[in-house]
C-alpha cells in the first residue's frame, strides 16, 4: 500500500544551512500496517512524511501509494489517496465553518469541484453516524463552529475528516499540543478508527511507549533514514530500556532526546 525506495532529500543546498534530511530512505508498508515512528531530532520523521505527501520534490527515490507511483504527482494531486493530522489541531480544520460543512469538505477531497454546494440528508445521517463514535457530544452540533471546539475535540474531529475516505494515513505527533488526558483519549480514538478501518498508517510520536503499545510496527529513525524496524511478538515483548539498548547497538552511539527521554 505504501512504498518509499531509495528517497533521498537535500534541503538548502550549496548554503551553510545545507541539511541532509532524507538518505536512501527505505519503508515498505502492506496494507493495513500501523506503524509507529520514533526518533531523535531532524532525525528526519515529518521529512518523511512530507515526502509521502508531496509537500516537496525528491532528489531521488520513488514514492508508491496503493500500486500508483505518486513520485512526480503534487500535493494536492495525492490528497485523494492520503489523510494527514498534524500537531496543531487548528491545521485540520476550518474554524469558521461549521462542524458538518468541514466534514463535508473531507468527503469530497480529491473529486472535482463544481459550482453545485449543499449537504444532503444522507451526507448529514451519515455525520451524525460518524460523530457518535467519538462520543464527545459533538453529532447534535453540527451547526456549531468548528473554532468553538476545544483543541481536543477539534483533532478528533480532524481524525475522523483525516479518515472519511479510508485513505492512507499520516499523523505527525498528533496528540503532542494536548494535555495528557486529552491526548490519551485522542490516540484510544485513533487506534480504535485505524483498526476497524484497517487503515495503512505512519504515526510520528515523541513519546517511547506509545510507539510502542499502538500499531503493528515500530520504527526508529536516525540521519535520514531507518535503523530499526520491530514488529510481531518482538513488538509485543518490547521495554523502553530494551529500545534505547538496540539504538545504541545500531547506531554506536547512546541516544538522547530531552522531548522524548521526559516521555518515556
Amino acid at each position: 500500500m505504501l512504498d518509499i525506495s531509495h528517497v533521498y532529500k537535500t534541503f538548502n543546498k550549496g548554503t551553510p544551512v545545507q541539511k541532509e534530511a532524507l538518505i536512501d530512505l527505505n519503508l515498505h508498508l502492506d496494507e493495513g500496517d500501523f506503524v509507529t515512528i520514533i526518533g531523535g531530532n531532524g532525525a528526519g520523521k515529518s521529512t518523511m512524511l512530507n515526502a509521502v505527501a508531496g509537500v516537496f520534490e525528491l532528489d531521488k527515490g520513488h514514492v508508491s501509494i496503493d500500486g500508483h507511483d505518486v513520485t512526480k504527482d503534487p500535493e494536492y494531486k495525492r490528497a485523494k489517496y492520503i489523510g494527514r493530522v498534524f500537531q496543531d489541531p487548528l491545521r485540520g480544520t476550518a474554524g469558521d465553518m461549521w462542524i458538518e460543512e468541514n466534514l463535508a469538505f473531507a468527503l469530497r477531497r480529491g473529486k472535482n469541484r463544481s459550482f453545485k454546494w449543499g449537504i444532503s440528508n444522507k451526507e448529514r445521517e451519515r455525520f451524525v453516524e460518524l460523530l457518535k463514535t467519538l462520543d464527545l457530544g459533538l453529532e447534535d452540533r453540527l451547526d456549531s463552529k468548528v473554532g468553538l471546539l476545544s483543541g481536543g475535540q477539534r483533532q478528533a474531529l480532524t481524525l475522523l475528516m483525516a479518515t472519511i475516505k479510508k485513505p492512507q494515513l499520516l499523523l505527525d505527533e498528533h496528540t503532542a499540543a494536548l494535555d495528557p488526558k486529552t491526548a490519551k483519549t485522542v490516540l484510544e480514538m485513533t487506534n480504535k478508527v485505524v483498526t476497524e478501518n484497517h487503515l495503512t498508517t505512519l504515526m510520528v510520536t515523541h513519546n517511547m511507549n506509545d510507539a510502542i503499545k499502538y500499531g503493528n510496527r515500530l520504527i526508529m529513525m536516525d540521519h535520514g533514514h531507518v535503523i530499526l524496524d520491530i514488529s510481531g511478538e518482538e513488538k509485543k515483548n518490547l521495554k523502553v530500556p530494551d529500545l534505547l539498548a538496540k539504538f545504541e547497538e545500531v547506531s554506536g552511539k547512546e541516544f538522547f532526546n530531552d522531548r522524548m527521554m521526559l516521555a518515556k
